[in-house]
This record gives C-alpha cells, sequence and structure tokens, in this order.
C-alpha cells in the first residue's frame, strides 16, 4: 500500500517536501491554510497598478542550488532569467557616483585582484578584512567579527548583508552571514549570476508545482488549516481540520509542517521557534523603464537599497524595514519614487504604485534568535519540520526554505529505510 505524506503549509519548503517526496513515490497530500500556494512567496493581480506584482522582490543567484533544482524538477528552470555574467551595478544617490562589481564567470573570486571589478576605492586588504566570517559561528555577531564601516562596507557587505540577514548586519549572527560569503562572494562570478522570475514568482515557482502536484494524481488543498493533531505512541495518528474533518492516519503515513513558525509553536506546544521578527517593504510602479535598465541596481545613500526593473514595471525593495512600516503610504511612496528617479533614470509625477509591507517577513537573523531554531526532528517519529525559519545554516531566504523542505523530506526518505 502507497505510504501519504501529509504536507501542512504550500509555501516554498512545503512544496518542495511535497515535489521531492512525489518524486520518490509517496502519494502526497498538501493542506494550506490560506486561499493561495505560496506563502511569502507568490504573485497577484494589483489594482492599483493593473499588474501582476510579487508580494516581494526575491531574488535567486546561480549557486542557489536547491531554488534552481526545485525549479528544473518542475521544469521551470528556464524562467530565471539574468546576465550572462555575475554583473552587479550600484549608484550613490547623494554623490551621483556610479559603479559596477564584476564577480565575472569563474569558480574563485579573482575578480577582487583585479581593481576595474571590484568596488571602487577599494585595495585587496580590505577584502581579506572579511575572512574572520568565514570561520565565525553562529552566536558572533558580525560587528565583533569584521569592520562595519569603510568604503567596502558601505558600498557592498553592507547592501549585501542587509538583504540576507534583513536586520542592521552588526547586530547579525556572523555565521550566518558567513554562509552567505561563502556561497555567494567567495565561490566566484559562477556562483552569483542574479536570476529573476521575470514572470512573476508565482508563475515560475508556485503554480508549476501545484499543477506537477495534480497531474500526478496528488491533492493541494487550499483553505484547508489544520487544528490539531492526534498522537499515539509518539507518533502522529490523525490530523485535525476542525468538526468531522479528521484524517486517521497509516503506520507509513508521515507529516512534514512547513508553516510559520506561530503557527507551528500552536500546533507544537513547547517547540522552540524564533520570537522576533523584522520588515520588508516592497514598492512597485507601473512605468516601463528606459531602455537598457539593469535588471538589478543596489542603490547606496537612500531609502531604496535595490531597484529591479521589470517589462512594466520598477520595483524596489527595503529589509529591516520596521521603521516604515506605520508610515503614511503616499508619504512613503513619495519617497521611494524621488528615490527611483534619482536611481533609475526616470522622471515625472508619481505613476500608479503598490507598497506592500511585510511586518513579520524573516525571523530576527540575530545570535539570539537564531539559537531559537529549531531543526527538523520532532519528538514524533513522523512529524518533520521545514520553513527557512527552522535551523537551515543560512538566513531566512528563498534557498533557506527550499533546502529545509529538500531536508525534511530527505529525512521522511530515510526513515522508511528498513
Amino acid at each position: 500500500m502507497q505510504n501519504t505524506a501529509h504536507i501542512i503549509g504550500a509555501g516554498m519548503s512545503g512544496l518542495s517536501a511535497a515535489v521531492r517526496l512525489a518524486n520518490a513515490g509517496f502519494k502526497v497530500a498538501v493542506h494550506e491554510a490560506t486561499h493561495q500556494a505560496g506563502g511569502r512567496c507568490r504573485s497577484y493581480f494589483d489594482g492599483a497598478t493593473n499588474l501582476t506584482i510579487d508580494n516581494g522582490n526575491h531574488l535567486v543567484l546561480s549557486g542557489n542550488s536547491h531554488v534552481r533544482a526545485y525549479a528544473r524538477a518542475i521544469g521551470t528552470e528556464a524562467g530565471l532569467v539574468g546576465p550572462e555574467r555575475a554583473q552587479f551595478p550600484f549608484v550613490d544617490i547623494k554623490t551621483g557616483q556610479r559603479w559596477q562589481i564584476d564577480l565575472g564567470d569563474g569558480r574563485l573570486p579573482t575578480w577582487v585582484l583585479d581593481e576595474s571589478r571590484r568596488v571602487p576605492d577599494t585595495g585587496l586588504t580590505d577584502y581579506l578584512k572579511l575572512a574572520p566570517l568565514l570561520w565565525a559561528s553562529e552566536e558572533t555577531l558580525v560587528g565583533k567579527s569584521i569592520p562595519t564601516e569603510g568604503i567596502l562596507y558601505q558600498r557592498l557587505v553592507q547592501p549585501l548583508l542587509l538583504a540576507a540577514l534583513n536586520v542592521d548586519p552588526p547586530e547579525g549572527s556572523a555565521g550566518l552571514a558567513g554562509a552567505i560569503v561563502r556561497e555567494t562572494l567567495l565561490a566566484g562570478g559562477q556562483a552569483c549570476r542574479p536570476l529573476i522570475a521575470r514572470d512573476g514568482l508565482s508563475a515560475v515557482l508556485i503554480e508549476p508545482a501545484v499543477k506537477f502536484l495534480q497531474e500526478r494524481g496528488h491533492t493541494v488543498q487550499l483553505g484547508h488549516e489544520l487544528r490539531s493533531f492526534a498522537n499515539t505512541g509518539g507518533k502522529v495518528a490523525a490530523l485535525n481540520f476542525g468538526g468531522e474533518d479528521v484524517i486517521q492516519l497509516g503506520a507509513g503515513d508521515v507529516i512534514v509542517m512547513a508553516v510559520p513558525p506561530r503557527a507551528a509553536s500552536s500546533l507544537l506546544p513547547g517547540l522552540k521557534t524564533p520570537t522576533e521578527f523584522r520588515a520588508i517593504v516592497n514598492a512597485h510602479f507601473r512605468i516601463t523603464p528606459p531602455p537598457g535598465s539593469a535588471p538589478i541596481l543596489g542603490v547606496i545613500g537612500g531609502v531604496v537599497e535595490w531597484l529591479f526593473a521589470f517589462p512594466n514595471r520598477l520595483s524596489v525593495t527595503i529589509s529591516n524595514g520596521d521603521r516604515l512600516v506605520d508610515m503614511p503610504r503616499e508619504e512613503l511612496a513619495q519617497a521611494i519614487w524621488n528615490d527611483v528617479c534619482a536611481a533609475g533614470g526616470v522622471s515625472g509625477e508619481l505613476p500608479p504604485w503598490q507598497i506592500v509591507r511585510e511586518r513579520r517577513a524573516t525571523f530576527a537573523a540575530t545570535p539570539a534568535q537564531n539559537a531559537l531554531r529549531p531543526g527538523p526532528v520532532t519528538a514524533l517519529k513522523n512529524l518533520f519540520l521545514a520553513g527557512d525559519w527552522t535551523a537551515t545554516g543560512l538566513p531566512a531566504t528563498i534557498e533557506g526554505s527550499v533546502r529545509s523542505g529538500d531536508r525534511a523530506a530527505d529525512l521522511v526518505l530515510a526513515a522508511q529505510r528498513p
């Protein structure tokens, strides 16, 4: 008899576990509490701009092997598009200075040896000062490990770590920052090409996964919220979705719980989870980008941090955005638009716009909060955890999310072996 894997949550971590287990021969049933799959990685039609927009501008890098393998499994890797070389243009909107970091296409960080390819006005010794991150523990602060001032920090390290950790870098976990540096800057340009879901996150990473599962006879139920477990003999015996909607589990059935930390701790009392979160603010403007606009532009010296150019819109991401979540929307939109004009070579009155503020976008990637991340194994033998907030060794990123789903699926498969 075919065993069933019940996946609780249809975000990136849940869908990656579902696809992996489906390919391994499990019957898969995905249960999603909300009415849309994707979690914090999704697209939707926005009436204010009359466009389909993403809830966030999630950047994938060519070295994100788990995300790319997941996209390959559902047939959409070609939907992640980017330049042939790992080149990142920047602008300082206070001084007007523009530069480009060219990481090339190799496997080694030889770009730091070439003055024309590294951050202007930096020398090799500046980069060597980042080395302590590579062996720092997760309990150590970034601010205690490397210099958090100077040109290299302001023009590259701070923007990179702010985007990855979603906290002010000095207060972040040096171990998590080191993982990012090892997998990006230290891995050479081959690992650093920026890839964007040009047709939208849902069209590339979410809807094809749901279709993949459904076409193979698996189920994806939206609006199906798990209320509680029934446990017997150290295992989950039944899933209660409210009222008479109860699913009894067979001896070989398993559960991967891929829900946000608050939901996880309510379903599993006593589960240790992060308790502090940081906001991310995204803005979308309906405007055709100027010809030759870079797909992604780093912005220094303003409110905006990253500017993304899509065929019919310019979008902005601002990390560690708690300071902006209560700012009046029109005032915030105008402030962001002013930066977009200065950085992106556009002008004119504020076009149709939308602001998306995710108040609990990621856990705060500090040493204290990182220590609260649980592993994938629980006290219940047939229940495993997934999510970017679990102990993945990475901050809360798409790559970390997919890795957690893959790891939970691998543990399920390992537990099935005689």
